[in-house]
């Protein structure tokens, strides 16, 4: 057997969340509290009656979910005993390379469970269990599940010691409390050992044109506007923005806590329009299986391409979080008057601060008021339903062509300025395969219509895809290419800045000679490399399921994993183990024949023995193999 762990970081489920806020007078009835009149008897898990620190908290939006509990700081200290909340029993343990590491789970009397993530180590004899069962299965990565008898525990046992193991970037405790698949606000359980006097900060607002006639300082798109600090607690934009039709708010902003270095999430948010409240978000409870619509709360074009965290005061098409409520989903429309907009921003403290800005109607111009930054040559950009092309200015009426199969039809720009046109094409009603102008052209490769509420398979000579139901959280205007270049294959489907609620099924079909070996795979473009996807070939195809759209291509990965000593000797094995492109699959050490346990922390590429008997030394033959996900390995060999 071997010690088995998969590079699926990107997909790791933490889950995270972005709560609510007031403006005029705030209601607390509106608060979804945990029921129970017990919610006060927990027990902080570490530290109790001490101030503690957190860094994290069930407010802050993570790149593909809801974070689902507390990150407790622990000063970048790994050891520090952690205590279980309440009476009850373990009911399951875990031992992961990535995820939450090293966590146990408490089922207490009320139902409820608490979680404890990326402990160090356990305590006790569920710590020499575990690591008899990671022997008996020669695994180091373990799942196992208890019964009420099994491993009792009294609130304020130590029941584990804090660390820094799986998905985590420093030491510190991830504190959990669940009713079933729904995960609760740890820090409505009444806990005094946290203490924060700092409002939440703002730093940006981003404004979004949500149909083909609306505008924003009389263009079309997305911008973002830097907020100016008033003071401690407001946040403005000195000027009104021109503004006409329905416009989207989007909001950048974080919480710090007293004496934390860390930036949580905002527990309430609200957004008022004049004296009118149009859209609040309040999220204190957090259901497992839809903490994937994250990617629909947040701008995930901006996310994608600039990790920015954009939180949305408008309820998107395809956002079915039940976190709001709002008029007209939020959305805002500007057309005769001044609207005086207000956000406001409340922590589970109570602190509050405030968001001003004033959007001014005016009618839509074919000129632009603010010259663009650059000149361009020619570009386009998919913005909801519209295709946006950016052209310098063609002289005469030269405008741009459209060719859609054998036909072209000639369009006038929609607005103009700073020697740039702006062309607006409304993609349900055309999708054409290219445009020309003066500067030159464009391609598109469009070719459907997929529909985001039911399944969809598109079907052509080098790729098929399935769409299954609720896939899509939009309308996807779906572009395919298949090009060569420089002798590698590349099949692009769709783009990468559009989120996908549910895995795809990719078929592609090389038309390039390929080897279906071991080491050849498919990898998705991610930035300036790649990440490694696998596939199944059936007959000279392969298959993939993938999380993500964007681009494909068949790499062949050759190298093997690298093996650096660290220290070897009777008392310890320790290794630094790396791989640069398929990534680690496996590895497996054994020591005079017998299996031997590594621990494996990924993010410093890190192994170390784990003894069953730490008082029998390591004497013998030793030989560490380390596979990578194409198949290539490397064996070390030493006598100790």
């Amino acid at each position: 057997m071997r010690s088995y762990w998969s590079l699926t970081l990107s997909r790791i489920c933490l889950l995270a969340a972005f709560p609510c806020c007031v403006f005029a007078q705030y209601n607390e009835s509106e608060n979804v509290t945990p029921k129970g009149s017990d919610m006060g008897n927990y027990l902080f898990p570490i530290n109790p009656g001490k101030p503690n620190q957190l860094v994290g908290t069930m407010g802050e939006l993570r790149n593909t979910h809801f974070h689902g509990g507390i990150d407790i700081r622990t000063n970048n200290q790994i050891g520090v005993p952690v205590l279980a909340t309440q009476d009850g029993y373990i009911s399951r343990a875990n031992v992961n390379t990535a995820s939450y590491g090293r966590a146990l789970y408490v089922t207490h009397p009320d139902g409820r469970t608490s979680l404890y993530g990326h402990l160090d180590k356990f305590k006790g004899k569920i710590a020499e269990d575990i690591k008899r069962e990671q022997y008996r299965r020669k695994s180091f990565e373990i799942e196992l599940s208890f019964k009420p008898g099994e491993y009792p525990v009294n609130k304020g046992d130590t029941i584990g010691f804090s660390g820094n193991t799986g998905a985590s970037s420093g030491p510190h405790l991830h504190f959990e409390i669940r009713e079933g698949n729904v995960l609760l606000n740890p820090l409505k359980f009444g806990f005094t050992e946290i203490v924060d006097h700092i409002p939440p900060a703002a730093q940006r607002i981003a404004l979004r044109t949500l149909d083909i006639d609306s505008r924003i300082n009389d263009r079309f798109g997305r911008f973002e506007f830097y907020l100016i600090k008033k003071s401690a607690k407001e946040y403005v934009l000195p000027i009104p923005i021109l503004a006409h039709g329905r416009i989207g708010v989007e909001l950048l902003a974080d919480d710090r806590m007293d004496g934390s270095p860390g930036r949580c999430g905002i527990n309430y948010i609200e957004m008022y329009s004049d004296s009118q409240r149009v859209f609040s978000q309040y999220i204190e409870r957090v259901d497992m299986d839809e903490s994937r619509g994250i990617l629909a709360l947040m701008d995930y074009k901006t996310l994608e391409t600039r990790g920015k965290r954009y939180n949305k005061l408008y309820i998107d098409d395809g956002n079915n979080l039940d976190f709001y409520k709002a008029v007209n989903g939020g959305i805002l429309n500007v057309q005769q008057a001044d609207q005086f907009v207000h956000i406001l921003l409340r922590d589970e403290s109570g602190n509050t601060s405030r968001v001003k800005f004033t959007l001014r109607p005016n009618p839509i111009s074919t000129k632009m008021v603010l010259p663009a930054k650059r000149a361009v040559a020619l570009e386009s950009d998919l913005v909801e339903n519209v295709l946006m092309i950016t052209s310098q200015t063609c002289p005469g009426s030269e405008g741009l062509t459209l060719y859609s199969g054998k036909l072209s039809t000639k369009m006038k720009s929609t607005y103009e300025g700073a020697n740039q046109q702006i062309y607006l094409i409304d993609l349900r009603k055309q999708q054409p395969d290219s445009v020309a102008s003066c500067s030159g052209s464009l391609e598109f490769h469009f070719k459907d219509i997929v529909p985001s509420t039911t399944d969809y398979t598109y079907y052509s000579d080098w790729a098929d895809i399935y769409f299954p139901e609720k896939s899509l959280y939009d309308t996807l205007f779906l572009n395919v290419n298949h090009r060569i270049v420089d002798n590698r294959e590349t099949f692009v489907i769709g783009q990468r800045t559009i989120p996908l609620h549910r895995y795809v099924r990719l078929i592609l079909k090389p038309t390039l000679p390929q080897n279906p070996q071991k080491n050849l795979a498919v990898y998705r473009r991610e930035g300036g490399g790649f990440s490694y996807m696998g596939g199944e070939w059936i007959n000279g195809k392969v298959r993939i399921y993938s999380a993500e759209l964007g681009e494909f291509t068949f790499l062949t990965d050759s190298i093997a994993p690298t093996i650096g000593r660290i220290r070897l000797d009777m008392q310890s094995a320790r290794f630094r183990i790396r791989d640069g492109l398929s990534g680690i699959a496996y590895y497996e050490a054994n020591i005079g024949g017998s299996w031997l346990l590594m621990t494996y922390d990924y993010k410093s590429g890190i192994l170390q023995s784990e003894r069953l008997d730490p008082k029998q030394l390591l004497k013998g033959d030793f030989e560490l193999k380390v596979v990578d996900r194409a198949g290539n390995e490397r064996i070390f060999k030493q006598k100790i």
